[in-house]
């Protein structure tokens, strides 16, 4: 299994609540594909740098989680239908190697994040 880091943007207008259900069905989503959540962070409503017609802001939410390979292909054509979800993106958490630990030591970080999904 590997480490993944998952940003959703969800429609601005929704509620409290159903920011709530929505990110609980992703977490369902992520533990019927065989991962496991680890955390969850809610940053809230943020403007698009960009706005179209439709929409000008959304809600952000980042979830941590161990899942298998084929878990994001899966969750990706699931999210693709659910109309709550306006953009997702997933990465890949990967270990600091060996040789750039010192880099990061002062630091403190113990992981990376790459641009491969």
């Amino acid at each position: 299994m590997n480490k993944y880091e998952g940003l959703f943007i969800l429609d601005a207008a929704a509620q409290e609540e159903s920011v709530k259900e929505i990110v609980g069905k992703i977490q369902k989503e992520i533990e019927q594909a065989g991962g496991r959540v680890e955390k969850v962070n809610k940053l809230g409503p943020h403007p698009f740098a960009r706005a179209s017609k439709a929409r000008s802001a959304g809600q952000y939410v980042n979830v941590v989680f161990d899942a298998p390979a084929k878990a994001i292909t899966e969750m990706d054509a699931k999210l693709r239908m659910d109309t709550n979800v306006f953009r997702w993106l997933f990465t890949r958490v990967e270990p600091i190697r060996k040789r750039d630990q010192k880099k990061y030591k002062k630091t403190g970080r113990t992981e990376t994040t790459s641009a491969r999904t």
